[in-house]
């Protein structure tokens, strides 16, 4: 009997689905008629394809292949890079390798890519501050991107902007990377710069206006989308951290 009630409440549950859905109504008789057979038709022609195309359920699927295999798209971008030797193939192998850990080994694969015309490329240059940044070299990562600016004045990257004022951070610059900061904080998208802002003006004895960068942080967070504040979530945690200790 519990079956019976179980095939009856998902065969409704699937036609509604259906006509919602738009799907063609020949399935409503296949669902009604065939009961178990018929749900599990449904499911499988209709339900599993368009789970599988899903984002979600991609972003899931490499999540999983990331985690068994981290070294996998390593690999792959590796064997692009010495096969076809092309500017788009060593970036993305360098990309790589930032995120692998190996931002080292970036800079130099960046170094050998910068050359003839994509000598003063700007996505180029960036990623190679990037890597300098990320292997402890913050003066060269500066210097990387003060050429860069020199080079291509009309390009803009809020990311390497941030970038700009933690390298200055990281050389002991606190003035210039606080006026850099001030800056992020008032257009950048998220909420990093604006905690980084914060942290560094307690940092140098500026807790008032450390306290009114934080509360303005959160209150636009509390107004904002929802996926903002997922999106966000680690450093809204880090902000609301920051602001009990000043």
């Amino acid at each position: 009997m519990s079956l019976v009630v179980a095939s009856i409440v998902i065969q409704a549950l699937l036609i509604v689905h259906c006509i919602k859905t738009g799907r063609n109504t020949i399935w409503i008789w296949v669902i009604a008629l065939l009961s178990y057979a018929g749900i599990v038709a449904y499911v499988a022609v209709e339900l599993l394809p368009d789970l599988f195309r899903s984002r979600t359920t991609q972003r899931t699927v490499r999540g999983m292949k990331k985690a068994l295999d981290p070294q996998a798209d390593l690999r792959r971008y590796e064997s692009e890079a010495r096969l076809t030797g092309n500017v788009a193939s060593r970036q993305r192998y360098a990309e790589e390798l930032v995120r692998a850990g190996r931002a080292g080994e970036a800079v130099d694969i960046y170094r050998q890519t910068l050359t003839g015309l994509y000598e003063h490329d700007p996505n180029l240059m960036l990623g190679l501050a990037r890597a300098q940044f990320q292997s402890g070299q913050a003066g060269a990562a500066r210097a990387t991107l003060d050429d860069l600016i020199a080079r291509n004045p009309d390009f803009r990257s809020p990311e390497g902007h941030l970038l700009y004022a933690r390298a200055l951070e990281a050389e002991g610059d606190s003035a210039r990377a606080l006026d850099e900061y001030k800056v992020l904080a008032g257009y950048y998208s998220g909420a990093e710069a604006s905690v980084r802002y914060a942290q560094l003006l307690k940092g140098a004895g500026r807790n008032e206006e450390a306290r009114k960068a934080l509360r303005e942080l959160l209150d636009h967070a509390r107004l904002a989308p929802a996926h903002y504040r997922r999106a966000q979530e680690e450093w809204l945690r880090q902000a609301e951290r920051d602001l009990a200790t000043l």
